[in-house]
């Protein structure tokens, strides 16, 4: 039979790979509710806790009783609404940009980027850990398709000086979302700029993070004028939905003349955008969430160190503890499960073979006992470097 999916999703299940998702019965927040059981919530990218924040919801309410529950269409129809034009004009000056554009969600702004901006004749370069919709992104573009070793500089330099393309691509992840570092983008960015290429940077996990003023990545390292094309997302650092594309006044309206993943997909609710503003201003004025997030990253990683975890190399809410064995970061999952908190295993294909692991997330909503009560859980399910492949 041409079709046997029965049998690929028995293989997957034999890998230990098989996934489901978790049925959620309470909002996103510092708990999470399970087939009627709280559990603390340790896999969730609401870094600043703002998901569930009161204004921002009063905000989200208040505009939904202006403007309805939905856009109704596409942008360039008739689906682009005074809030969406707020929020990019709040986008692009909270970034130091000419302009923003918003799309509906972080994997259609950077499939939209790459097909509008390359072609045969062009080439795209990619950290090799890049985030699926990047790397897709730079396959359906139809440009000839790079990958350097992971936060490896040189070996990009190597690529951009072999390259006799029209137009160069370097694309990377601000912070990694499996492993929780950052990209050296200084170093990439002198890459760029000795080779005549762009640099293009996913700041999803570095927006209201990074930088004292949550801008992310690019400003944190001190390379924002540097880098013409950010794309970030909403439903990450600023708890609310949807994504959106930074740059120069000819570089948007690129991307409203060509990239199709804009031009033919209804605009996100007015009321997300709405609600957005509010949340983009608490992120950059609150410094206490960012503040909090770092004594709790400093207290998670000093404690798991000396269980005997290994740790990666991460000073960001995401601090994976990585387990090795499919089958083994599910049992340690369920096990922790059982003690009362969520935490996924992430497998292969998200990460490579042997590199399965619990990827821990923190956030402004979580508090030091939680982190302490995690760090008692994980003791006690024995979840230590030694385990691996028992």
């Amino acid at each position: 039979m041409a079709f046997d999916l029965a049998a690929d999703l028995a293989a997957r299940r034999e890998q230990h790979r098989y996934r489901q998702p978790v049925i959620q019965d309470g909002p996103c927040g510092r708990y999470a509710v399970v087939e009627g059981r709280r559990y603390l919530n340790f896999c969730s990218n609401d870094y600043l806790g703002l998901a569930n924040d009161p204004a921002v919801i009063n905000a989200f309410q208040g505009a939904v009783a202006d403007w309805g529950v939905g856009s109704g269409a596409s942008h360039l129809v008739c689906g682009h609404q005074r809030p969406h034009q707020q929020l990019e004009e709040a986008l692009a000056d909270h970034l130091g940009r000419e302009s923003a554009l918003l799309f509906s969600n972080g994997y259609m702004a950077n499939l939209g980027v790459m097909t509008a901006l390359l072609g045969k004749g062009d080439a795209v370069f990619h950290d090799r850990l890049n985030h699926a919709s990047l790397l897709d992104g730079g396959l359906l573009s139809g440009a000839r398709f790079r990958r350097f070793a992971h936060n490896d500089a040189s070996a990009l330099r190597g690529q951009l000086q072999r390259s006799d393309a029209r137009r160069k691509l370097v694309v990377t992840d601000g912070v990694f979302s499996m492993d929780g570092d950052v990209a050296p983008l200084s170093d990439y960015a002198a890459a760029c700029d000795d080779n005549d290429a762009w640099l293009m940077v996913d700041d999803a996990h570095g927006l209201g993070v990074l930088d004292a003023q949550g801008r992310g990545s690019v400003v944190a390292q001190g390379v924002n004028e540097r880098v013409p094309v950010l794309m970030g997302t909403l439903g990450k650092g600023l708890g609310t939905a949807g994504a959106f594309v930074a740059g120069s006044h000819v570089l948007i309206e690129t991307l409203i003349q060509f990239a199709r993943t804009y031009i033919y997909t209804t605009a996100m609710p007015a009321a997300v955008a709405s609600a957005t503003l509010v949340s983009l201003s608490k992120a950059r004025e609150e410094h206490w969430r960012r503040e909090k997030l770092v004594v709790l990253i400093q207290r998670f990683r000093a404690g798991a160190a000396q269980l005997g975890f290994t740790l990666m190399d991460s000073a960001t809410p995401i601090q994976p503890l990585l387990i090795g064995a499919d089958q083994q970061a599910m049992v340690l999952s369920q096990q922790l499960r059982e003690q009362g908190f969520l935490i996924t295993a992430i497998r292969p294909p998200t990460v490579p073979d042997g590199q399965a692991r619990l990827r821990v997330t923190l956030s402004a909503a979580h508090e030091e006992s939680d982190v302490d009560a995690l760090l008692a859980a994980l003791e006690k399910v024995g979840c230590r470097t030694s385990d691996v492949g028992r």
